[in-house]
């Protein structure tokens, strides 16, 4: 009876062993797998990120109407013979209304 227990013991020890034991646990590849899927949808948006970025930096070299939008918004740069008029929400000031 006492050896029957032994072995049982000794089998369930080597199954543990088999899934938990070693550099990695059962466990630790499992949670290698989520962070591989995490650190994959990183890198997709990441990549759709730059393809954007590829698309404008290629818009801002060789299309006018987005120079001009760039030049006009951004440097507040005029035609000649244009005026520029801004307007301003005065909450943006930093003063409040009473």
């Amino acid at each position: 009876m006492k050896r029957v227990w032994l072995v049982r013991l000794a089998a369930v020890l080597a199954l543990y062993f088999a899934l938990q034991g070693g550099e990695f646990s059962t466990i630790d590849l499992f949670r290698q797998r989520q962070r591989l899927q995490q650190l994959s949808q990183v890198a997709d948006s990441l990549r759709r990120d730059v393809d954007s970025l590829r698309a404008l930096r290629r818009a801002i070299e060789i299309d006018p109407a987005v120079q001009e939008r760039i030049a006009r918004e951004d440097f507040g740069m005029v035609r000649e013979g244009e005026l520029l008029f801004r307007f301003l929400d005065p909450d943006s000031l930093g003063r409040r209304r009473r």
